[in-house]
């Protein structure tokens, strides 16, 4: 099984306010399992739709960069996300971002999906590459 469960997470209002439509920075690292082994460090400029919505249909950006391997293979590369979350869950797409692999992973390409429900810390991803 793939997973990932954040280690951390440190999150500030960049704008607005609580319980309002407002956009937050979110400095966050993980610890992979699956396919991907290893840690990252990712920032996520999130956007927060207000009470009275429930965020469906919005997606928010992050850069991740990842240490560690891919199917044995060790190096480092980053991947763009767009997540999204709503009351049902997380979800959200990832691309690996062209020229970022190093190690055994230069050339990498590929990307995945991620989704979890909400509240939950582990979350599950797929991951399609090339070499």
């Amino acid at each position: 099984m793939n997973t990932f469960t954040p280690k951390n997470w440190d999150e500030k209002i960049v704008s607005g306010t609580e319980g309002a439509p407002r956009v937050a920075h979110a400095h966050v690292t993980f610890a992979y399992t699956g396919v991907i082994e290893g840690e990252s460090v990712c920032d996520y400029l999130l956007f927060y739709p207000g009470e009275g919505f429930d965020g469906r249909g919005t997606t928010s950006p992050g850069l991740e960069r990842i240490e560690g391997s891919v199917d044995g293979r060790k190096g480092s590369f980053v991947i763009r996300h767009e997540v999204g979350f709503d009351l049902e869950g997380v979800h959200g797409s990832w691309t690996v971002v062209p020229g970022s692999g190093t190690g055994e992973l230069a050339g990498l390409s590929g990307g995945g999906e991620a989704s979890g429900s909400m509240g939950s810390q582990t979350m599950s991803y797929t991951f399609e590459y090339s070499l």
